[in-house]
Parts: C-alpha cells; structure tokens; sequence
C-alpha cells in the first residue's frame, strides 16, 4: 500500500528525494559493518512499493529488467499541499536523477531545474485528459495528477513525469521514488547533527528569535514566498561559513535557504547546499547510525517511512547489493547549466529555465553511460561538496 499520510505537508524539494538514496547508499555502507542481512530485509520492508513509472517502461524495458550494467533513478520530491484532498495538482519540486555506471563503482546525482521549459506529451490519467504542450518539468506531476486525490494522484504524476524525462532525456527510468519530508525530518533527529562545510555565509528567512530567546519568523514573504521583507525584532539564523556542527532543525533550515545567500546564488546556490547536507547525512548515517545498536533500528524505520518506491522489477535488496562497494565519499553531485541561470519569459507561463546545449550533452552522457568523460572536458559542472 502506498502511504496516503502526505496530504497536508509541505516541504522544501531536497528533503524528499535525499531519503531514496540513502535508503540505497546507507543501507550498503552499514550492510559492511552490521549484520548485512537484518539490515537490509529491516530497511527494504518497511519501504512502500508501487508502480509508479507505468506507462514510461515498455514491455521490452520490463522484461529486461536486471541489476547488471548502467541504470538510472528518478527521484521526485513533491510540493504537496494541504489542498491535495481537494485535488489540487501538485508540482514536483524537485526532480533528480541517480545515475549508476555500469560498474556500480560510485553515483552521479543529476538535478533537473523544475523551472525547465520542455515538452509534456499528451497524457490521459482517466479524469481529465492533458493535451500535450511545452511548460516547466514540474507541471507534469501536476498535469497527470489533476482531478485525482491520494495514491491515484502520486501514481499518474509520477507516470507523466517519467514519460516527460524520457522524452527530454531519452531514458526510461530503471526505478522511481516519490519522497517524504516529514519521515527525512526524523531521519536527522536520530542522528542528533550533521557535520559539514558551509561554502558561504546564509541568512534564514524562515527561523529565528527574538530578543527573549523564543523562535520566531525573521522575514514576511509575498503570496508567492517571494520578496522577503524583515520583520522588526526579530533576529535570523545565521550560518557562517566555515566547518559546523548542524543541530536537526539547523541543519534543515540552512538547506532552504535560497533569497539570502552572500553570493547571491538562489536557486541554484540551495541545490548545491542540498547536494552537500545530502553527503553529510549519509556519512553521519553511516558513522554514527549503523555503528550504534540503539539508533539502528529507529533510523532504519525513519528511513522506511519516507518513501514509495517503484523497484523496477529488482528487489529492493538486489538494488542494495549491486551497490555494496559504494560508499557516500562516491557520490558525486552534477551541476546543470554550470549552476548559471538561463532564465527566458514565456508568455502565460512566466519566467522558465532553458536547458542549454551543454547540458543536454550532459544528459546525453547519463543515457550513454559516459558521464565521466563529460565531466573530464566540463571539470567546473561538478559541484563542491
């Protein structure tokens, strides 16, 4: 059964899909320093599974479904709002892929701008038909999802979603996930913090206190969380750069961040700090978690309730077992459009990311299993972390 508990939270993008690949990586890496078998059916069980990718894999893709040579993960993390009961769709707002070389020796992690102006093919979810159209990626959830609530709604999203990939990418996706912040939020509150390297001053707009001590909101933002406006009295979280120690709710907040950043990176400046709290979770996790009886089993279940998953006809133990030697320091996080916005105004649609040539080459590296020697000829696309 595919969890129905999202309705009501929202969350920022990369606390979703963060979880997928822990699941993946930190299940492996433990799997080495505990009893590999208790770990892995522990975590793989108390994973939702469900057919998510649907119409996006052929019968011929289906059939050749093997944990041998390169594969390709789609992540989705969702905007989803308390609305959803009332059917309102929902965009996801962020869309990764996780690619695996054929040698399973590390990941790369691709993260597609949910502003990406591309096309949508025509799509029938069973209530209200979407005709086909260019618009930014993450209206695809939201198309395929419209008029349809709970787990109908996550199942046609995603589905348009991976089709809408697959035509952009030419990749048809080995498995899927669909994340949950809420079940991340406790995955970090067993580990207690998160060590890491803050690349660069950040001012929370979203936490807080004032002179008493008590945590309030430090800025106002308009309807669209847009234009932060101080609010008198209140001072803001500050994160210097430099090496830190990140409490749970810290550590959450910092990654958020995206109006207040000193280098006045945006967007793109909260994905490379996403990338980089992903990396120090999972070594924390495999450091602190997998080496402590009495935070095992509770990081296991935070971990397991976090996500629906579809396998790709590959169990989720298989999965984890294809990936046994690779670790966190393996994970290797890619820039698109070198971390530079390209941003063009569509009219009725408004201002939208368009993917340039070089990252096409990138995805065209994914789907050909030669990202390596992409990154030798675009060194600067590999984000610091």
């Amino acid at each position: 059964m595919r969890k129905t508990s999202r309705a009501g939270r929202r969350s920022p993008s990369w606390a979703r899909w963060l979880l997928t690949v822990g699941v993946v990586l930190m299940v492996l890496s433990g799997g080495s320093l505990v009893g590999a078998n208790l770990v892995l059916s522990s975590a793989t069980g108390a994973v939702d599974q469900e057919n998510l990718i649907g119409g996006a894999r052929s019968a011929a893709d289906r059939k050749h479904a093997d944990i041998k040579g390169a594969k390709n993960i789609l992540l989705v993390g969702l905007d989803t709002r308390p609305s959803w009961k009332n059917k309102e769709p929902s965009r996801s707002d962020s869309i990764i892929l996780l690619h695996l070389p054929a040698d399973h020796s590390r990941a790369y992690l691709v993260s597609l701008p949910r502003d990406s102006y591309v096309e949508i093919p025509a799509y029938d979810n069973g209530k209200q038909p979407y005709r086909g159209g260019r618009n930014k990626i993450n209206s695809a959830f939201a198309f395929g999802s419209r008029g349809l609530e709970g787990q109908e709604a996550e199942a046609h999203g995603f589905e348009l979603l991976a089709l809408t990939v697959k035509r952009l990418t030419g990749i048809t996706p080995d498995a899927g996930a669909i994340i949950d912040f809420g079940g991340f939020k406790d995955v970090v509150n067993v580990l207690g913090k998160v060590c890491m390297y803050v690349d660069e001053d950040v001012t929370s707009i979203h936490i807080g206190h004032t002179a008493d001590g008590k945590q309030a909101v430090p800025y106002k933002t308009d309807a669209a969380g847009l234009n932060p406006r101080k609010v008198p009295g209140v001072t803001a979280n500050f994160y210097k750069k430099g090496n830190h120690c990140l409490t749970p709710v810290e550590a959450l907040d910092f990654a958020r961040q995206r109006d207040l950043l000193a280098n006045r990176d945006s967007d793109y400046g909260r994905q490379r700090h996403q990338q980089q709290l992903l990396k120090a979770i999972l070594k924390q996790a495999v450091h602190d978690g997998f080496n402590s009886p009495t935070k095992l089993p509770k990081l296991i279940t935070a971990i397991g309730k976090t996500m629906t998953v579809d396998n790709g006809g590959i169990s989720l133990e298989d999965w984890a077992f294809a990936m046994r030697n690779t670790n966190p320091d393996d994970l290797i996080t890619i820039k698109t459009n070198d971390g530079k916005f390209n941003s063009e105004s569509v009219p009725g649609i408004g201002s939208v990311e368009v993917l340039s040539d070089t990252t096409m080459e990138l995805l065209r590296s994914v789907k050909d299993d030669t990202v390596p020697a992409f990154l030798q000829a675009n060194p600067s696309w590999i984000a610091d972390s």
